[in-house]
């Protein structure tokens, strides 16, 4: 199949971001990207994204969109969100990285991940592990928050991390960067790189795209 064609179908029938899919309107400003962040806090553990994605979203239901926010609740009530999107064996590890994170964020860039970014100074890797100063974020969940917000930061463009590369080559596109953003329009370019983390995990969907 044209390879362009498949990206499309990508797009259409694995095209949500996560982002989007826990309720975030993503946007240069701080209150989003920091959601954006904490959502990124809930996929690293060990559990099912679409569990994850729900609790991000009965976090932010509750009000925690904001490090300020998130410090001002209490431990149980960021366990009771978390619990409310089945988010068992790892809520109370959860809760206390969420709190530790968001304090960090309020002391280290004063609530404002934008200041992260001015302090990477357009330095992806630099970037990347700042990130990675957060409580629970490490080298997956860096690679998380780059691919959702790279429709934002556009230093990270293009950005489609290992899993995104890996169900690219799966079904017979480009695994370079470069070479899978020239499949799509840039405004499509997260939706690409959750498209092809969404299709490489659905049961049988690589065989479905690949048969067109």
């Amino acid at each position: 199949m044209d390879a362009k064609r498949t990206a499309r179908r990508v797009l259409h029938d694995y095209g949500e971001t996560y982002a989007h899919q826990a309720g975030i309107r993503l946007a240069d400003t701080p209150a989003p990207l920091y959601q954006v962040l904490v959502l990124c806090v809930l996929c690293a553990a060990p559990i099912r994204t679409e569990t994850a994605v729900a609790a991000a979203r009965e976090l932010f239901a509750a009000g925690l969109r904001t490090p300020r926010a998130m410090v001002r609740a209490t431990w149980q009530d960021r366990v009771d969100a978390l619990g409310r999107a089945h988010y068992r064996r790892y809520d109370e590890s959860t809760a206390t990285a969420l709190g530790d994170g968001a304090q960090l964020v309020l002391d280290r860039w004063h609530g404002d991940l934008r200041a992260l970014r001015r302090e990477a100074g357009g330095d992806v890797e630099r970037l990347r592990g700042l990130l990675r100063e957060v409580p629970r974020i490490g080298p997956t969940a860096a690679d998380i928050f780059c691919r959702e917000t790279q429709g934002v930061w556009p230093e990270l463009r293009p950005f489609f991390d290992t899993r995104a590369r890996r169900s690219a080559s799966t079904l017979g596109l480009p695994r370079s960067p470069g070479a899978l953003a020239g499949l799509v329009a840039p405004r499509d370019l997260v939706r690409l790189a959750d498209g092809l983390v969404r299709a490489g995990r659905a049961p049988g969907a690589v065989e479905r795209l690949r048969a067109g």
